[in-house]
């Protein structure tokens, strides 16, 4: 007994200096970096299962979702769970006025049922290969630019030789800030299907009130179907396609979480920059955020007023601003959250201790003692540069009718060439032909004519008006700085707004469409506003990071040589991560201290009928008065969310959340507002991820859409 005790306490001291439950590990290095510390926290499983490369593991049932979500498989037939957020651009596709799935949901009650959605795909990891060595001599001595192509050339190599005979597609990734490289070879499928999503008032429920908040009510959840070829490869979409056997897929665990349970999140958290400079950090408070938060503060306000207006403008702009709000009070909270945790100080007083480490050595002082001089300098020329570059994509940008204009500009230049490719010209002219519905079926004039004129007025704040096009500066002369009415002259003399035009456009020959484009007074705007963007601040800011690469990555090497008994994870990039804590409350500010989790109880205190965000749906409303819960009752209640000690990022959302037996216990869909700020800096006494509790998920499937024959599918067990 003794020797187990000295052993476990061992284990606890070689853990080093990571801040408890910090970090977004690799999950092919977990026997390595981690296993010890999981098994101490409650983990009851070997690290094997978690990831395999010879054995089916937990691994095979987690799922890049699109481009930028997680999702996982939970039955045998490729049943997907995922957020009701990462879905929403989907539900909302699918959806009508006579179909309003957004509004009320959507449940196919067989296979036949289930919508396609065209471009969603679903992703796997097949293996993660450490490849660093085949990089680390062939860089030595190079610059900037002969690096980044040989790190192409070598890349290259390797991603043909591994994904070479297979359906596979293999791809290199570079980590740690470009010191260590790692070939991820995957398989994508292509036929991804609706299957479930209860209506927003469920899926949204607290919609921007209580965003990124706690306590949390929300149903956070959709499901989708992956579907295979007869082989079980990934296939085009087809009605012959049948639904993917997967490798793994993760059961269901209904007995729930208490404080202090070990939990883990599995998935593809997107960026994070853990181990920035003070001079990076002091631009993002100062600078960055206050900049974006502006410009989309006034973007939703103007998306608010319109959505209130109609039910069709509702469906039109509801995706639109959801995307819009989510990174708005994020960016918010994050400030928030570095200011309390005195963070901009803190990076500071490291720095203070890094230049004393490297003055007590001639030769690191040598090979890192340039390194903080050089990003103080490389931010302060480049500041303003930063700022006008948030102000073209956040609000000339921000703009859609100058946003749409842009991908009109490759059409204009084709035909400018001096030898024109006219079979360029038609595969770009049917291009914009087959995207013409889609767009305007989300796209309103009016809307947008009031957003021209108020991004416009903010573009001409906050960009110097050396960073200004001279063409823009003659029209805000001509109106005499009256956005609004240049905004009306905008669209008087625009065809870009109208679709019935815009389809007579691409009707007409090449020539004309190009000769007609070039006299379209948004697209002109639209054209010196990007011509001159790209000459005068896009090489700027590209000079700019590079040079802030090369010293991040020389920056982090320093910091692993500084602390070389710490164990440093890779910041997020958007590739398979394995996050561990513990369920646990926080105290958010003095006096004020929240639980672990939520129960429909409290979502029926927030419940206001014919409330935009506070509603509920007649069918929820009586099972609650009936106390109608089926198995999913708790203490005379239902679960809805919970919190843990995980470190997760945008990108974990419809991440899978499990247990210590690996069985899936909730889906991560957020992180509470104190403690955004993880992604730079990871406060263990705030910072919480907020998931969904399987059992409400269940809940809402079985007893509120009646939809049972989904849980067929599953194992579901105690």
């Amino acid at each position: 007994m003794t020797r187990k005790v000295l052993a476990a306490l061992i284990a606890v001291l070689s853990i080093g200096n990571l801040k408890a439950d910090e970090g977004m590990w690799l999950p092919q290095l977990l026997q390595q970096l981690n296993a010890a510390e999981m098994r101490l926290k409650g983990l009851q499983i070997p690290a094997e299962e978690i990831y395999s490369v010879n054995k089916n593991s937990l691994k095979d049932a987690v799922v890049l979702f699109g481009g930028g979500c997680t999702g996982e498989i939970i039955s045998s037939k490729g049943l997907l769970l995922t957020n009701h957020h990462c879905g929403y651009g989907q539900i909302q596709e699918h959806s009508s006025l006579e179909h309003n799935y957004l509004r009320d949901g959507f449940w196919a009650m067989s296979m036949k049922e289930e919508l396609p959605c065209p471009g969603l795909t679903a992703t796997f990891i097949i293996r993660i290969d450490d490849v660093t060595a085949s990089f680390s001599k062939a860089l030595e001595e190079l610059t900037e630019a002969q690096r980044a192509d040989k790190i192409k050339e070598i890349s290259a190599q390797l991603e043909k030789k591994a994904a070479e005979g297979t359906h596979y597609e293999a791809r290199v990734r570079q980590f740690y800030s470009g010191n260590e490289f790692y070939l991820i070879l995957t398989e994508t499928f292509k036929d991804v299907r609706l299957v479930g999503a209860p209506p927003s008032s469920i899926g949204k429920f607290g919609g921007d009130t209580d965003n990124w908040m706690w306590p949390r009510h929300t149903g956070d959840f959709s499901m989708f179907r992956v579907y295979a070829g007869k082989d079980n490869k990934p296939a085009d979409y087809s009605a012959s396609n049948v639904p993917f056997t997967p490798r793994h897929f993760f059961s269901i665990s209904t007995k729930g979480v208490q404080p202090e349970d070990f939990t883990m999140v599995y998935g593809f958290p997107g960026r994070t920059q853990q181990y920035i400079s003070s001079y990076q950090l002091g631009t993002i408070l100062e600078v960055t955020n206050p900049n974006r938060i502006g410009i989309r503060s006034e973007r939703l306000q103007i998306m608010d007023e319109a959505m209130r207006s109609s039910e069709a403008l509702h469906l039109k702009y509801a995706a639109k601003q959801s995307g819009v709000s989510n990174a708005w009070k994020k960016w918010k909270g994050e400030s928030r959250g570095l200011t309390a945790a005195n963070g901009l100080q803190r990076k500071r007083d490291f720095e203070t201790d890094f230049r004393a480490w490297c003055g007590k050595s001639e030769e690191r002082n040598k090979r890192y003692g340039s390194i903080l001089p050089a990003l103080e300098k490389l931010y302060a020329a480049t500041r303003p540069y930063l700022a006008a570059n948030d102000y073209y994509a956040e609000a000339a940008l921000g703009i859609e009718i100058m946003s749409y204009a842009v991908g009109y500009k490759n059409l204009v230049d084709l035909a400018a060439a001096e030898k024109a490719d006219t079979a360029k010209i038609r595969k770009e002219t049917e291009q914009l032909k087959a995207g013409l519905v889609d767009y305007f079926k989300d796209y309103d004039a009016a809307t947008d004519l009031k957003m021209t004129g108020s991004l416009l007025r903010l573009f001409d704040r906050g960009v110097a008006d050396s960073l200004k096009p001279a063409y823009f500066t003659a029209l805000r002369q001509r109106y005499q700085s009256d956005f609004g009415k240049m905004a009306e002259a905008l669209f008087k003399d625009s065809r870009l707004d109208e679709f019935p035009e815009m389809e007579a456009l691409l009707k007409k020959p090449w020539k004309s469409q190009a000769k007609a484009l070039k006299k379209d007074a948004a697209y002109r705007l639209s054209e010196e506003l990007i011509t001159f963007y790209r000459s005068r601040v896009a090489d700027k800011i590209t000079a700019f990071n590079t040079e802030l690469n090369r010293l991040n990555r020389l920056y982090l090497a320093a910091q692993r040589d500084m602390q070389p008994d710490r164990k440093f994870y890779p910041d997020a990039n958007s590739t398979l991560r394995l996050a561990y804590g513990q369920v646990r409350g926080y105290e958010a500010r003095d006096a004020v201290y929240f639980g672990f989790n939520t129960t429909l109880d409290g979502m029926m205190e927030k419940y206001i009928p014919g409330d935009e965000e506070f509603d509920l749906p007649a069918r929820l409303v009586e099972l609650y008065q009936k106390k109608d819960y089926g198995p999913y009752a708790v203490n005379g209640t239902v679960p809805v969310a919970f919190i843990a000690t995980n470190h997760t990022t945008g990108g974990n959302s419809g991440s899978p959340v499990l247990n210590a037996k690996g069985q899936l216990i909730g889906t991560n869909y957020d992180r509470v507002w104190e403690g955004t700020m993880s992604d730079i800096l990871f406060n263990p006494e705030i910072c919480r991820n907020v998931s969904l509790d399987i059992r409400y998920t269940l809940f809402i499937v079985d007893k509120f859409a009646g939809a049972g024959h989904l849980l067929e599918e599953m194992d579901v067990v105690n």
